[in-house]
Order: C-alpha cells, then structure tokens, then sequence
C-alpha cells in the first residue's frame, strides 16, 4: 500500500491511550494483538517485509493493529505494576469499540495469543474467529506441563533484557533465523527493538506473558486456528499442538520453518490464515524476477587513492558516479547500490546491461580510470532496495576475474542477445569462488 495509515487513538477504561492503525477496506474485521515482537506498529513501513506482510491481510481485511500499553505509541503503564493480560484484551475491546466492531476475527501472535484466548473465553460474542500463530497457553514447565519451559531460563531472559551484558543472547536467532545473515535487517532491528520499549517496560511485558490459561480451552466455542514454525526455538512447536490438542475442533497447520516472527519468515503464515478465514487463498507476491546484473569495480583505487590525495580522489569519484548515472539512465539501468568503487545495478534486458557496461567504461576512461566489469542474468531476489541470489553472487564473482577495462559475460547473457550485434569472444572455464561448477565466460569485443 502506497499511503502510510493514519495513527488513531482508542481510550481505555482506566484512562490510558492505546495508538492503533487502520489498513484495507475487506469485508472481515481482522484485529492483531501483537506481531511475533515488543515493536511498535510505527515502524512497520521502515522493513519491507513487515509492509508486505500487512498489505496481504489489508488486501482481504480491514486489518487492525495496536501497540500494546507500554509500547510504541501507545501510553506507558498507568502504574508501577505490570501489565496484565486482563488488561491487554481489555485495550483490544477499546480499539474495536473505538471503531465501532462488534465482532472481529482475532489474531494472537505469540504472547498475544494468550489475550486472544482471553478475549475469545470472556467476550466469545465479539469474537468471530480465532487465530493463534506460534503461541501458548502456558509457558512455563510444570509437573503436569513438561513441555514448557524452565522458570530459570525464562526468567534470565527476562533479566537480559533490562541488564544485558558480554553473555547476553541475541534475540533474533530465536525470532528470525532465516534473516541473521541479513546485516542491513539485523541492524534494523536492533534500532527497532530500542525504539519500541524501554527495558524495564520489556521485561515487564515478558513477565506478564508467563500466565497459565489452561483451564479456560475447553470453555472456547469460537472457530479457532493454530499455525506453528515447526522448528521455532523460542516458542517451540509442542506448545502450540497443545493448543491444538485442548481447544475444541480447532485446525492446526504446522509450517516448515524456524522463524517465529511470522512477517520475517518465508513461510506463508498469512495464506493459511486468509484461506481459513475468507475460504480464499491468494498466492503470496514473489519478490523473485528475472533480471541482468551487473558490477563495476574501479581498478587500483587504493593505489590511485594514495597518489592523488583524499580531495582529489574524493572529486573524481564524484565525477566517476556522474558518469555511471548518465549511462544508467541512458540504457534503463536500475542502480542498486555503489560499493564503494563501483556500482550493482539491474536491467530488465541484458543486451542494454552490456551496453551500458561499455558505454560506462568508455566514460571513465576519459576521467584517467579504468574499470572492470561482470554480466550475468538469472533470477534475483528483491529485498527492499536491495537484491540478493546466486544470480548476484555470479556477476560479481565475473566482475572480479576481469581484467582491466574487460567486460566479462556469462555464457547466459551470451546465448541471450544472439541478433543484437554484439560481439564476444570465449575466455574458457573458470572457477569462481562461492559458486559451484565450472562456469564458460566471454569477454565482450569492441
């Protein structure tokens, strides 16, 4: 969605503000409680992938979202105590009041399933349908509830989160394995995670989340959801086929991941819920495509760099950027990003990619620099305003055989612009590091 949603305001019964956004127009009123984290719903159009997630419930729904008391935008705690989840599911009443909702399909989220559980059990004629995604009942390990978990345990993750020192874990291996990798997402998240509460209101909210809801499973008449990652570490899969198991004629769905934030995973969480609340499933966007990838690299910048002093090399590496801009918007190239001496950029042809590779060397030739070049076309993953997948990893490695002023092709791009009248001569096979197999380059002629 291109519009960012209007932050409201919703008041509770003992006086407090709960900041709440509305997203799409659907026929089912869809309220979240919680998002798989303690972030606030004010950062979600900073990570595409959180975006893109809620745009697929707003795309069926009208998806409501709330930063819990303490949270965000909402009002810290009204008191010393700690939340409840009482209290939770008592802001969530407030927000479908405040926009006039008599019944609502609910969606728990981790710890928030416990206030949708609540919600469902005390107020079962506002809640239309129940959705539980990688939650509990229970969390704690008790003599008749061995798969829950250690009170020590819990308990220094807790601390952890209001004294963190050298041998404090990193949360997000537990929450998004798939994305540790990803330093641009790594980064975010941290800076979102301290945005988002204070450590003190942290921990806090962990602890309120350690309540036994046991008993009341078997009183929810509602239709009712559990989707579980299979292989989540934080709230481990046996808790929610405990859910499963103990509310009457729930579904339970298990997905082949370890991600336990639903919006950071692969997985499609919200398909599964769109099908089993509308009977539809629409197929999530694929941030795959086909597309030519190409790398320059300046060569023997740090040699030149040291020659010509850091204000002359600083000038001609704006100049050097001009010049790669001009081209790029010349032949239709989509810059990616500069690395540092050099730039990835995409095309959506790859006779234009190797055009304006030319065109790029030829310029800077004329600035006294000389480059280096790599082509390759295949498939490629979108990650926000960067790319990713083995399609990358080629032109880069490509890039990096060159020689100087060379322009280097893979045999794709090759095969791929027979008829353009560009000319190109075999360089053989080569290894390239990180990529399996030999792989046959051209070197694009004059």
């Amino acid at each position: 969605m291109s519009d960012l949603p209007e932050t409201s305001y919703a008041s509770t019964s003992d006086g407090l503000h709960i900041a709440y956004q509305v997203e799409g127009t659907g026929p089912v009123d869809l309220i979240e409680i919680n998002n798989g984290t303690l972030f606030s719903i004010d950062a979600t159009a900073e990570q595409p992938r959180w975006q893109a997630y809620v745009d697929r419930f707003a795309a069926f729904s009208r998806f409501i979202r709330f930063d819990l008391r303490g949270i965000g935008l909402s009002d810290p705690f009204g008191s010393s105590e700690p939340p409840t989840v009482e209290q939770w599911s008592s802001d969530a009443l407030a927000v479908l009041d405040t926009e006039h909702v008599t019944q609502a399909a609910v969606l728990g989220v981790s710890f928030g399933g416990l206030v949708a559980l609540l919600l469902a059990a005390t107020h079962p004629e506002r809640v239309q349908a129940l959705v539980l995604v990688n939650s509990y009942c229970s969390l704690l390990r008790s003599d008749d509830y061995p798969i829950g978990v250690p009170a020590q345990l819990w308990d220094r993750f807790g601390q952890d989160l209001v004294e963190p020192g050298p041998s404090s874990a990193d949360d997000l291996p537990l929450m998004a394995p798939g994305l540790v990798s990803d330093a641009e997402f790594t980064s975010w998240w941290r800076r979102a995670g301290h945005r988002a509460a204070s450590p003190a209101t942290a921990r806090a909210s962990w602890r309120a989340a350690a309540v036994d809801l046991r008993s009341i499973l078997g009183t929810l008449r509602v239709p009712t959801l559990v989707v579980h990652a299979r292989d989540d570490k934080f709230v481990r899969v046996d808790l929610g086929r405990y859910l499963a198991d103990h509310v009457p004629n729930a579904t339970y769905v298990e997905l082949d991941t370890a991600d336990h934030v639903p919006w950071a995973s692969d997985a499609d969480f919200v398909g599964e819920i769109e099908e089993f609340l509308t009977g539809d499933r629409h197929l999530a966007p694929s941030g795959r495509l086909l597309a030519t990838v190409l790398f320059t690299d300046i060569v023997n910048s740090t040699q030149q760099a040291a020659a010509f002093g850091d204000q002359v090399w600083r000038d001609r590496l704006d100049l050097h950027d001009r010049a790669v801009d001009r081209q790029l918007t010349r032949f239709g190239g989509h810059l990616v990003k500069r690395t540092g001496d050099g730039v990835l950029a995409t095309f959506d042809g790859p006779a234009r990619a190797v055009q304006c590779a030319i065109a790029i060397r030829d310029a800077v030739r004329q600035l006294g620099l000389e480059i280096r070049a790599g082509v390759h076309t295949g498939e490629i993953e979108q990650r926000g305003r960067d790319v990713a997948g083995i399609a990358v990893h080629l032109a880069q490695r490509i890039q990096g055989v060159a020689e100087p002023g060379e322009i280097l092709v893979s045999r794709t791009v090759v095969d791929l612009v027979v008829g353009s009248g560009l000319r190109f001569e075999a360089q053989g096979e080569h290894e390239l590091k990180g990529v399996p197999g030999q792989w046959l380059l051209h070197r694009v002629l004059d």
